[in-house]
C-alpha cells in the first residue's frame, strides 16, 4: 500500500497529466435456444464507430488545453511528478491478457497509451501481451522491474496477483480496468462495468438489424462458458428477444479453458458450421480470433459486429461492422482521467460505467435508421432507470454461480 506522501503524489500527477492531454482509452446459458455447442474443430479463442451514436448517450467533445504548465502551487512539470521512480524519465507499462493488435479490447487500452505517450512526450510505453492468468504474476511483476511509473492491467482475469504486486511496488501508480470487477484495494484504481447491461443492448441492436434484413438467429462465438460470457450471451437473448420473442441465439464455445479468446481456427470453424446450418448474425466475442471471424462473416453477407471496440463503425481496419458493441478499455481511461481532473477519482476508488448514465458503454448500429436510432434511445434510458434491472440480477446470478 503506498505512503500517503506518495499516493496524494501520484494522484497529483495524474491530475496534471489528465489536464494536459485528455486520451482514448471489460472485459453467460438457458434453453435451447442457447445451448451451448461445441466448436467444430479443436478447442481454442479472446474477449473481446461510429456512425450513428444514441443521441442520449453521445460523448460530449473534449479539447485539451494548449500548454503543459503545471497546476496551481506547485513549479514541478508533468515529466517531474510522474516520474515517480525519478529516473529522468516517464514509462507507461501495459498488461494485457490477449494480443496487443487485436483490433479489439485489448489494443484499445495498448493504443491508449501510446497516445498518452506519444502527446506527453514520454517514453514509448512498454507492453507485455498475451499473459496468461497461470502466468501472471511472473509476466506483470517482471513489468514493475522494469522503470514503469504507472502500470495498466487489461482485464480481470490477469489481475489475481495484484494484491502482492502493489504491496511489493508501492509507488507504482496501479490502474485495472477490470471488466466484472476484482476486490477494492486501497493501492488500485478500478473501472468496471455492468455485463448484463451491454449485452441486452447488443442483442436488441442485433434483433432491429434482423428485422431490417430479414433472418431469425444469431450465434455468439466466445471461449469456455466463463461467468462473464454467461452473463453476456444471456443478457444478450433477453436483449434479442425484446424484439421479437421467436429470434434465437447459440453460443459456441470456440477456446480452451480459461480465457482462450484467440483460437482463429476453432473460431471460424463454429462460425461455418452456423453458416451451414443458416444462421444471419454473429457477435463474436473474442480477441485474437475476432478479425477473422469478421472478415468470413462479411464474406457470407450476415450482421456482425465488434467486441469491445468503440470505433468500429468509422474505422473497421478494412472490415465492415454493423454494430458496435463498446466496452472500450481506452474510453473507459479517457473518462477516468476526467474523474481524476474533478477530484472524484482517486486511488483505491472503483468507478462503474453504466449504460445510459455514461457514454461509453452499450451497443449502437452503425448507419443506424431513424427508427432504430429512437428504438435504442428507448432501450437505454430503460436501462438507465432500472427497470430491468431484476431482470439483470437474475441472469448475474446465474452466471456467477459457484460451480
Amino acid at each position: 500500500m503506498k505512503s500517503r506522501d506518495s499516493g496524494h503524489r501520484i494522484s497529483r500527477a495524474l491530475v496534471m497529466l489528465a489536464a494536459t492531454s485528455i486520451i482514448a482509452a471489460a472485459c453467460g446459458s438457458d434453453s435451447k435456444s442457447a445451448a451451448t455447442t461445441p466448436a467444430a474443430a479443436t478447442t481454442g479463442a479472446t474477449t473481446p464507430a461510429a456512425a450513428t451514436t444514441p443521441a442520449a448517450t453521445t460523448p460530449a467533445a473534449t479539447t485539451a488545453p494548449a500548454a503543459t504548465t503545471a497546476p496551481a502551487g506547485t513549479t514541478e512539470s508533468v515529466n517531474t511528478l510522474l516520474d515517480t521512480n525519478h529516473d529522468g524519465k516517464v514509462v507507461f507499462g501495459i498488461a494485457a491478457a490477449g494480443p496487443a493488435d487485436d483490433g479489439a479490447y485489448y489494443q484499445a487500452v495498448v493504443d491508449a497509451a501510446k497516445q498518452l505517450s506519444t502527446e506527453n512526450g514520454f517514453e514509448a510505453p512498454i507492453v507485455v501481451d498475451n499473459i496468461q492468468a497461470a502466468d501472471a504474476a511472473t509476466a506483470i511483476g517482471d513489468l514493475a522491474q522494469q522503470n514503469v511509473d504507472v502500470i495498466i492491467v487489461g482485464a480481470s482475469e490477469i489481475a489475481e496477483p495484484l494484491p502482492d504486486l502493489i504491496s511489493k511496488y508501492p509507488d507504482i501508480f496501479w490502474y485495472c480496468n477490470c471488466g466484472a470487477g476484482f476486490p477494492a484495494n486501497p493501492g488500485l484504481a478500478q473501472s468496471t462495468d455492468h455485463g448484463s447491461e451491454i449485452g441486452y443492448t447488443a442483442g436488441y441492436a442485433t434483433g432491429l438489424k434482423l428485422k431490417e434484413k430479414g433472418g431469425d438467429s444469431a450465434v455468439i462465438i466466445g471461449c469456455c462458458d466463463l461467468g462473464f460470457e454467461k452473463q453476456a450471451y444471456m443478457s444478450f437473448e433477453l436483449g434479442l428477444k425484446a424484439v421479437d420473442p421467436s429470434y434465437t441465439q447459440t453460443y459456441v464455445q470456440s477456446g480452451d479453458f480459461p480465457f482462450d479468446f484467440d483460437n482463429t481456427a476453432n473460431a471460424t470453424a463454429a462460425l461455418q458450421t452456423a453458416l451451414d446450418n443458416g444462421v444471419d448474425a454473429v457477435y463474436p466475442y473474442l480477441g485474437g480470433a475476432l478479425k477473422p471471424v469478421v472478415q468470413a462473416a462479411n464474406t457470407a453477407g450476415i450482421i456482425t459486429m465488434s467486441a469491445g471496440s468503440s470505433k468500429v463503425c468509422t474505422d473497421g481496419g478494412g472490415l465492415k461492422y454493423d454494430i458496435a458493441v463498446k466496452f472500450d478499455g481506452g474510453d473507459y481511461v479517457k473518462a477516468v482521467m476526467k474523474l481524476i481532473i474533478a477530484g472524484t477519482f482517486k486511488e483505491g476508488d472503483i468507478k462503474q460505467f453504466k449504460v445510459g448514465v455514461d457514454p461509453e458503454p452499450g451497443a449502437i448500429i452503425c448507419n443506424a435508421t431513424a427508427e432504430q436510432q429512437t428504438a435504442m434511445d428507448a432501450v437505454y434510458k430503460q436501462i438507465a432507470s432500472g427497470d430491468l434491472d431484476a431482470e439483470f440480477g437474475k441472469i448475474d446470478g446465474i452466471a456467477f454461480a459457484p460451480t
